[in-house]
Parts: structure tokens; C-alpha cells; sequence
């Protein structure tokens, strides 16, 4: 068979059946808004904002955010329109598998890893920066040491070296543990931790405006200039490459949105419910993310979130600039350590959920699709991950493992616009109960925003992103394609039920 092998559209159908998702048609436009924003707002804004302005645009790190809004919503109808049609687990790799076959759907499940696992990698590394403020400003106790909360490629203005960040990987480790046992979150705790992150971006706001220092904000888009950071690489500042490579890095702040559209089987009527739900999310979201940029930006000067500003960079922007409001910097540590420890989470669910499909296709070795015997988990898969994730959190510093998670998750959202373009021509027939305005035009228009993100990125991402993906091809060409079950017997096969427990 070719590389290039398709999953039959009506065996990918029958799986949708066979995984008894009958689901309700319940939720309305106004759901689906409180969904997105309840996904988006997390990890990235709190953390990835202050890097932006340092490192690549200053205060027009709000302009990036417009861009990668635009890029986000022009994705996220391609991803409505697909999970409506091919309603199955495994999100873009299963997309992908139907539309450009076996080698790209590996390619997509192997840059998801990318969102998933070092996404988690990430949001664990900030955890550990705002634990060490709880301690300080809230509990009044000694914090972590240098060294044990930083990797090796890391260095203080003292000249300590890091040794591993253990806290990181303290909560992956203790979060994925409890992955196996199996968890259920509620309806009611996840609304408490929306409505929580939502007020304390206003808060920020509504506080933070009355420090504003318009010094801070000139010149607003400054002149292009190249920063080289305290590890010794080299940013695009300034100008239209930095605010490129602005919008690259708060892209982060937007993942998770996708999550609007993975309920689109779910949904009272789709067809105008669906772009309501992802454009509403994101226009929402954005409008903060701008707001609390222009705050954040104005409250303290850029030099500052170069130096001691650079770690939990809200906190200390507050604690440093916002006199007579500790109070405040105090309940956004705890907050942001709650909302942190959610979200690291939901994204090593995914990442296992991700594993599990691309076993059963026999891409990964069966272990990943194995479940717990008592827990009914996939609890070999969760190990891995454990392992995975732990070492990017422990040895790998906060800005490479977060700007891999952005690169990654563009390239998978260029893929799943391409994938509707080709999907409207081979299966003109598919009963879609959202169709994405505009085609082609639309996903042409995704394709190269999240293209012109990734570029402002820089080349250090890109050879980053090649390395991930040589290192991919070396699996899959040692492994999956002797082991693929479309290559050897023509037909999906599920050596199980899927995996029960579910957030």
C-alpha cells in the first residue's frame, strides 16, 4: 500500500457508530461561547504575554494577539466543519488520515505530541515560577533554590545554574498518577475555575489601568532590532518580524479553543451555532488579552520583564508596580496555580487520548492502548507521557518548550485547513452539519496566517520543529509502517473498548 493509504470514509463512520457516541443535541450558541472561553483563558496568558513584549514586540505584543485571534478563527471554522463531518477521537490525526492519508496523519499525530505533551511541559514549568511566589508572598516561607526550579541551559543574574526544575516535575508526575486512577471533573468545579480566571483578568484590568505609565507604551510598535536573551539567542524585536514573532508566542494563550469545535456533534444547530461559538469565544477572549497586554505593558517598563520581571511576570509586575495592592498579587498566585494545575490536566488527557487512537491504527506500539485492569485507563500510556513530559519539564527552559507547543499546533492547524479543501473535493457527498463559509478562500487564509506565525517564530523554532519531525520519520519508518492495520489488512481494527473515565 501507499504512504499516502486513506482511511475509508465509511469505516471511519462505522467507528463513530461502533463508539456508541449518540450524543444529545443540548447546547446552545451562548454554551458554546462560555466553553471556548472557558478553554482559552489558561496558562498562556499569564505567562507568554510578558515574554512576547520582551522579547519580540514591547507593547505592540497587543497587535500580535489580533493575528493570532484572525489565524485561530480562520482554523477554527476548517476544524467546525470537520468535526461535524468525521465525528471521531484523535481530532487533526484522524482528519488528516481521511483526507491526506497514513505519512501525514503520522506527521500531524506526531506534532501533536507537540501541543499536548509539551504544551503540558510548559504550563508545569510556570506552575513551578508561581509556586515559588506562593511561597514567598503568601506563606512567607523560603523559596525553592535556584537550581532546583530551573533547568541546566538556565542562569540567574547571580550566575547560580539550574540543576532540574523539581516542582515541574513534582505536579506532571502527581497529575498523571492521578490519570490512571481515573477522574471526573464536575460541571460545577469547572464553571468555579472559568469564572475564576475570567475575574481575575479583569480585576488585572480594572486595577492595573490606574498604574498605566504611557512612558511605558513609547514607542509603541518599536524600531526592528535583534534582542539576544540571557541564554544567548537571538529575537527579532520590533517591527513587523517582531510583532510576527509576538503573535507566534501569545498563540499560545489561544490553545484550547479548538474545544468549541469537538462539540459540534452536540449542538442544538450547528450550522449557526458553531461560528457564533468559535468567533464569539475568541473575540471575547482577544478583547481581554488585549485589554490586560495594555495594562501589563503599561504598568512596568519592558526592561523589567527582562530582568527580575521575567518569572511569574503578573505577580511580580503587581507586587513591584501596583503599590497597596498585595492583596491582589496574593489571590492571583493561588488562582493561577489552581487554574495551571487544570489545564496541565486536561492537556496530559489529550496527549494519551492522542497515543491511544494512533495505537489502535497500529502506528504506536498496542501498550498505548492497553487499559488498566480496575481503573480502565490507559495507564501505560499515561507512564510514557509521564516520562515524556518530565523531562521537558524538568531540563528544558520555559520559553523553548513554549514556543515548540505554538509551532507545533500552527503546523496542525494548517493541515486541518488544507484537509477541508481536499475533503470538499473527494467527498462532495459527506453530510456536514457545519460547513466553513468561503471555501476555498477561508482555509487558504488560515493557512497562511498560522504560516506567517510560524515564520516569526524564527529559524531556531524551525530546526526545532524539523528535528521533532526527522525524529518522527525515524519511527515511523521503523516501526509503523510495518505495524500500520490500514496497511496490512485494509480495515480499522480496536483491540479495545475506548478508555472510560473521561474528564
Amino acid at each position: 500500500m501507499s504512504l499516502f493509504t486513506k482511511k475509508p470514509m465509511h469505516l471511519l463512520l462505522e467507528e463513530a457508530g461502533d463508539s456508541g457516541k449518540g450524543l444529545k443535541r443540548t447546547l446552545s450558541a451562548g454554551a458554546l461561547v462560555a466553553l471556548g472561553i472557558g478553554a482559552i483563558i489558561g496558562a498562556g496568558l499569564f505567562v507568554r504575554t510578558a515574554a512576547a513584549a520582551a522579547q519580540n514586540a514591547g507593547p505592540s505584543v497587543t497587535i500580535g494577539f489580533i493575528i493570532a485571534a484572525i489565524g485561530c478563527a480562520l482554523a477554527g471554522l476548517c476544524y467546525a466543519e470537520l468535526s461535524s463531518s468525521i465525528p471521531i477521537s484523535g481530532s487533526a490525526y484522524t482528519y488528516t488520515y481521511a483526507t491526506m492519508g497514513e505519512l501525514m496523519a503520522w506527521i500531524i499525530g506526531w506534532d501533536l505530541v507537540l501541543e499536548y505533551a509539551v504544551g503540558a511541559a510548559t504550563v508545569g514549568i510556570a506552575w513551578s515560577e508561581y509556586l515559588n511566589k506562593l511561597l514567598v508572598e503568601v506563606l512567607h516561607v523560603a523559596p525553592v533554590p535556584y537550581e532546583w526550579c530551573h533547568s541546566p541551559f538556565q542562569t540567574s543574574v547571580d550566575g547560580v545554574s539550574g540543576i532540574m526544575n523539581l516542582p515541574a516535575l513534582f505536579i506532571v508526575g502527581l497529575l498523571s498518577l492521578l490519570l490512571i486512577k481515573g477522574t471526573s471533573e464536575s460541571a460545577f468545579v469547572n464553571g468555579i475555575i472559568v469564572i475564576t480566571k475570567v475575574s481575575i483578568v479583569i480585576l488585572i484590568i480594572i486595577f492595573g489601568w490606574g498604574f498605566i505609565n504611557e512612558a511605558n507604551h513609547h514607542p509603541y510598535i518599536p524600531e526592528a532590532t535583534v534582542y539576544k536573551d540571557h541564554a544567548g539567542i537571538s529575537h527579532s524585536y520590533g517591527g513587523i518580524m517582531g510583532i510576527l514573532g509576538a503573535a507566534g508566542t501569545v498563540f499560545f494563550a489561544f490553545i484550547g479553543f479548538d474545544a468549541v469545535s469537538t462539540a459540534a456533534q452536540e449542538t442544538k444547530n450547528p450550522k449557526t451555532a458553531m461560528p457564533i461559538g468559535i468567533l464569539g469565544s475568541l473575540a471575547v477572549c482577544t478583547v481581554l488579552y488585549i485589554l490586560f497586554a495594555h495594562v501589563l505593558t503599561g504598568i512596568a517598563p519592558i526592561e523589567f520583564f527582562r530582568t527580575k520581571g521575567g518569572e511569574a511576570s503578573v505577580v511580580a509586575a503587581i507586587s513591584e508596580y501596583m503599590t497597596g495592592y498585595g492583596w491582589l498579587s496574593k489571590l492571583v498566585t493561588v488562582a493561577i496555580l489552581a487554574g495551571f494545575s487544570s489545564v496541565i490536566l486536561v492537556m496530559l488527557l489529550g496527549q494519551s487520548r492522542v497515543f491511544y487512537s494512533m495505537s489502535r491504527d497500529g502506528l504506536l506500539p498496542k501498550m498505548f492502548s492497553d487499559l488498566h485492569p480496575k481503573f480502565q485507563t490507559p495507564h501505560k500510556a499515561n507512564l510514557f507521557i509521564l516520562i515524556l513530559v518530565g523531562l521537558f519539564a524538568a531540563f528544558v527552559p520555559g520559553d523553548v518548550v513554549g514556543d515548540m507547543t505554538s509551532i507545533g499546533t500552527l503546523f496542525a492547524f494548517m493541515l486541518v485547513c488544507v484537509a477541508v479543501i481536499i475533503l470538499r473535493k473527494t467527498n462532495p457527498e459527506l453530510p456536514r452539519q457545519f460547513k466553513t463559509p468561503w471555501v476555498p478562500l477561508v482555509p487558504i487564509l488560515g493557512v497562511l496566517v498560522c504560516g506567517a506565525m510560524i515564520f516569526g517564530l524564527g529559524w531556531t523554532n524551525w530546526l526545532r520543529l524539523f528535528g521533532w519531525l526527522a525524529l518522527g520519520f525515524i519511527i515511523y519508518f521503523g516501526y509503523s509502517v510495518k505495524n500500520s492495520v490500514l496497511r496490512n489488512t485494509g480495515k480499522t481494527v480496536f483491540p479495545q473498548d475506548p478508555p472510560k473515565p473521561e474528564l
